[in-house]
């Protein structure tokens, strides 16, 4: 069985999930995801000196996402542009400690008026978590995912590269 987007719904627990999310003038629509989740996408357009942003909304397990969810991801996408910025102020900041282990180079890069971090995408999970994903980076912090920014309500509160987990258990 499938809903209108052609996605498989959850029928043998009876829910149905709707194709499309529309969330402060934004749509997000439902994405292929394992049956044990739902999620949906939507980009904004893109804007003049930059690439389109995304944002996606995780509910685990598949359900409807719930008013509080939904109202957390409308926060989102109506102060995208706000929060990209806490996130890079935040790396800014963050990544001169220590233990990220920057190199001199990277370490001059943060002083740079343009911070090298691109492709923001937002996800925004049922539990009222969420976080920025910087998906491009000179950064070697940033192979091969990206890094990401944790969101506590709307002030960043962690910064962590994401790497292959099964690289890092292959090197052990």
């Amino acid at each position: 069985m499938s809903d209108d987007g052609g996605i498989p719904s959850i029928a043998d627990t009876g829910v149905d999930l709707p194709a499309t999310l529309r969330i402060a003038g934004l749509a997000l629509e439902r994405t292929e995801s394992p049956p044990s989740l739902a999620c949906w996408t939507g980009c904004f357009p893109e804007s003049a000196g930059g690439d389109a942003a995304v944002v996606s909304l995780v509910v685990e397990p598949a359900a409807p996402p719930e008013e509080v969810a939904l109202q957390l991801a409308l926060d989102v996408v109506s102060s995208f542009d706000v929060f990209v910025d806490r996130a890079v102020r935040y790396c800014r900041t963050r990544l001169r400690e220590r233990h990220f282990e920057l190199t001199p180079e990277e370490l001059s890069w943060l002083d740079l008026p343009e911070l090298p971090l691109a492709g923001p995408e937002a996800v925004v999970w049922a539990d009222r978590t969420w976080a920025i994903r910087f998906t491009e980076s000179r950064f070697r912090l940033a192979d091969p995912f990206g890094i990401l920014v944790t969101f506590n309500g709307t002030q960043p509160v962690d910064v962590q590269g994401l790497e292959d987990e099964d690289e890092d258990e292959d090197e052990q």
